[in-house]
């Protein structure tokens, strides 16, 4: 039915548009408890969580999945998406302004490939609004099981040689409420941003971000840093160095990918996983083995979650095949890879 639906009528409406009238049903219906009950009844019938990792979280995780930075830039939907049958959810990408992004149009579906292109620009309506908004999750009980990771990048026009302070901002404003950070340098829509990704740029970001968010939490936070399908090999290994070198959790690979002919943006889907299959191979062999790699990118099928996780992925994420495949999807790849190695 959920591919009937897309296939006939949502394919043919304004992207952005569908997106802020999903956003916006799935918002009101994960705070009421019972219309939330409803949607897990309906989707995510099966327990799928798994025990707590000791080297990454305490809290036990609703499943091996989650849902990848990107969908809910705003902290808005976070009960209805572990309704839906994700183990996790990242949220962001935030900044410590509020920002409108880049000009539309600015997202684009393909679905003859089931990929999507966006050139977003981190729209987001900055750390404080995020802020309040995991205040409020966490005062309930239901929202103080959730695990939620918080991505946080630089505002547009916070040059490069300022960045490690709004990375400081708003990881001094989200630890004591996100069960892990993630330090995104790595996204193609803001101008400048994959520099920080040099080893130069980027150890000083890690290691004030890292230390600031413990600090705030006043507790040992895991960070991970969010990284570029277009590095080099080299490059890769480079920052699997710098993450064992200033204690990081570990990596979350990889972003959207550059490398394609339909204009400016990043794409998410099915091409990035021989790629990201690549990257996580080689992170596994260069992170210190407490190191947790979430994988990310090209997810589709539950042999796409299986082969991530034999490359030596600890968790995965996902979001673009969400969109295409529905609402029953997240619980059903969860549910098969639940006691998977």
């Amino acid at each position: 039915m959920y591919r009937w639906i897309f296939d006939n009528l949502i394919t043919h409406s304004n992207p952005e548009t569908a997106h802020k009238i999903v956003m916006e049903a799935l918002r009101v219906t994960g705070n009421n408890p019972l219309t939330r009950a409803a949607l897990k009844a309906a989707f995510n019938h099966t327990d799928t969580s798994i025990a707590p990792n000791s080297s990454f979280l305490p809290k036990r995780l609703h499943g091996r999945l989650g849902l990848a930075a990107g969908m809910d830039k705003n902290a808005e939907a976070i009960a209805a998406f572990i309704a839906l049958g994700f183990g996790f959810v990242e949220i962001g990408t935030i900044t410590p302004k509020p920002q409108p992004g880049n000009p539309s149009p600015r997202l684009w579906r393909i679905p003859e490939t089931q990929e999507i292109r966006n050139q977003m620009g981190f729209n987001n309506h900055g750390v404080q609004a995020a802020k309040q908004k995991l205040t409020r999750l966490r005062a309930t009980q239901n929202g103080k099981e959730i695990v939620v990771g918080a991505n946080i990048g630089k505002n547009k026009l916070t040059p490069n040689e300022e960045a490690l302070n709004d990375y400081r901002i708003c990881a001094r404003e989200l630890a004591p409420l996100a069960d892990f950070i993630v330090i995104n340098v790595s996204s193609p829509n803001t101008p400048g941003l994959r520099d920080l990704q040099s080893v130069e740029a980027l150890k000083p970001i890690l290691q004030v971000t890292k230390e600031t968010a413990c600090e705030a939490a006043n507790r040992e936070i895991p960070v991970f840093v969010k990284i570029a399908p277009d590095l080099v090999d080299e490059d890769i290994l480079h920052i699997g160095q710098i993450v064992n070198e200033t204690n990081l959790a570990g990596v979350v690979a990889a972003n959207t990918t550059i490398k394609h002919s339909y204009g400016s943006g990043g794409i998410s889907g099915p091409r990035l996983l021989g790629r990201g299959l690549n990257i996580v191979q080689n992170l596994r062999q260069e992170l210190n083995y407490d190191k947790t790699i979430i994988a990310t990118g090209g997810i589709s099928t539950i042999d796409d979650a299986i082969s991530y996780l034999d490359a030596g992925a600890d968790l995965l994420e996902a979001l673009t095949a969400f969109i295409y495949q529905g609402p029953s999807w997240p619980a059903q790849i969860n549910r098969a890879i639940q006691n998977y190695r």
